[in-house]
């Protein structure tokens, strides 16, 4: 039977202010997917129903997260509802926090993440700062800036991670920096250390310096096991150091027996949309995705001046979308609809860019010309904002659902150095094709490669041996701790080593 599409289909059209009522009217909440036992049962369904639903679009994971892992997580909940905002001990911690002199005793231990930087990069910064939690028994609070509660839901069953308004030194983030009294590298630097205080600040931003980065030692760790309260504000998702820290290895071990999968266990449990961002989520991939026998995403984004779209990016994407069969090449002299198969296969394709140029282009390919093989190939883009607005409630909503949109295909490529593609294929399970940096306004040769694993990458690691106290190539240490291939000083942590290709 003749399926009834287009040879083309394009449209913006799901960015709708409706209500999501019954837009999760085909679910049975009784025998939702608790993703492998990452997640409690403990929650209402209809304040966050993307948790118990999102397993019937997405289908099960290839990837089991460890009996160990599920073991910790329940293990961690406890200690957030023991220790978290507005309980006994949490109010017992607070007087520390207010207090400038050495740490005291303490029942419970914290980390307070600063909001900060493009949403890409504050997803996955949570990411490793709750697993360094995990790691030193900490509880992980979140200063939830302009927006995190309007994009997550709570992670934790029956307690918040939110870090409460009247937090003491809240209104002070903005001003904590490497130079601040408080800065962890600070006093190291001016040999401070031997009396620290009850809370310390830990700069993990990309502008850290080499005092900053000694937190990445098994040293300093044991120095600050005991202080109450940790601040710490990054843009780096600062993992595969953690993995070349003697004290934590045999925990991440346990934890991770698959160790490419650390963001796709940990994003899937602590990031589940809001019920305004799934209806985003669910309208459109309902009206465009679900019914494609394949979904491609493609994430471009550029860091080059001047007024986009290039050119040069353009020929990238096709070079590698047809070069590596992710798409299929057209027939430029065009061929009668006779010679068109009866059934084709329907190929969705989700671009998503700040410009709406290269979506256009690629429409045009595949309006203009028929496929070699006869697919039908759709080509849809959800919104282009033309540049990034961080601190806007509704660009972020929009960022959001894209990314999730994008961990709903079954093929991914994604642009170099951009959290917002590591995002996608962490939560998607997926390892991407990755597009190459254009340099000098040329096409890259070759446009892209296939990604050594799904893990994002750390773009500003230490290189420096704690135990010699000398600079080393961090990236040759262990087998599972390799370059980046999107950025050649960037560290990612992989299953096993690869050569590079």
């Amino acid at each position: 039977m003749r399926r009834n599409v287009g040879w083309f289909t394009f449209s913006f059209a799901f960015w709708s202010s409706g209500s999501n009522e019954g837009s999760d009217r085909h679910f049975d909440a009784q025998g939702s997917d608790l993703l492998d036992g990452l997640f409690a049962r403990e929650f209402d369904t209809k304040k966050c129903a993307s948790r118990f639903h999102s397993s019937m679009i997405r289908g099960a994971s290839p990837y089991k997260p460890s009996s160990y892992l599920i073991s910790r997580l329940r293990d961690y909940e406890k200690l957030h509802k023991r220790c978290g905002p507005r309980t006994t001990a949490y109010d017992q911690a607070m007087p520390q926090m207010k207090s400038s002199s050495s740490p005291g005793s303490s029942e419970c231990k914290y980390v307070v993440w600063i909001s900060y930087s493009g949403l890409g990069n504050r997803i996955l910064t949570v990411a490793a700062t709750f697993l360094y939690a995990l790691l030193t028994d900490r509880v992980l609070l979140v200063d939830p800036g302009n927006d995190f509660p309007d994009l997550f839901c709570e992670p934790f069953p029956e307690t918040s991670w939110l870090l409460p308004e009247d937090f003491p030194i809240r209104k002070q983030f903005d001003r904590l920096n490497q130079k601040s009294a408080a800065s962890y590298g600070n006093m190291v630097k001016n040999k401070q250390t031997g009396r620290l205080q009850s809370h310390v600040y830990i700069h993990l931003a990309h502008d850290y310096g080499d005092h900053d980065k000694l937190f990445l030692c098994d040293e300093d760790q044991k120095r600050l096991e005991n202080v109450p309260w940790l601040i710490m504000r990054t843009d780096n998702y600062f993992v595969p150091s953690l993995f070349l820290m003697q004290s934590f290895e045999s925990e991440l071990n346990k934890l991770f027996p698959q160790k490419e999968t650390i963001f796709h266990h940990l994003g899937r449990y602590l990031f589940h949309p809001t019920n305004p961002v799934w209806g985003l989520i669910r309208r459109y991939y309902d009206a465009y995705l679900a019914k494609a026998d394949q979904r491609i995403g493609i994430q471009v984004r550029t860091f080059d001046t001047g007024n986009g779209p290039f050119p040069y990016v353009m020929d990238q994407i096709l070079s590698c979308t047809q070069r590596e069969n992710l798409l299929p090449k057209v027939d430029s002299r065009g061929s009668s609809v006779a010679d068109q198969p009866e059934d084709p296969k329907l190929r969705a394709v989700l671009m998503t860019s700040l410009l709406l140029g290269y979506s256009e282009k690629l429409r045009d390919v595949y309006w203009q010309n028929p496929t070699f093989n006869g697919d039908v190939i759709a080509v849809y883009q959800p919104s282009h904002e033309e540049f990034q607005q961080t601190e806007k409630k509704l660009h972020n909503q929009k960022a959001w659902a894209e990314m999730y949109l994008l961990s709903l295909c079954d093929v991914l490529v994604t642009s170099a150095w951009s959290t917002f593609g590591y995002v996608a294929q962490g939560l998607g399970g997926k390892t991407p094709w990755i597009l190459y940096k254009p340099e000098n306004r040329t096409m890259p040769d070759p446009p892209c490669r296939r990604a050594l694993s799904m893990e994002p990458c750390f773009h500003a690691p230490p290189y420096y041996d704690c135990k010699a106290k000398k600079g080393i190539d961090t990236g040759a240490v262990v087998p599972h701790v390799r370059h980046c291939e999107d950025i050649s000083w960037g560290l990612k942590v992989v299953d096993r080593q690869e050569e590079e290709s």
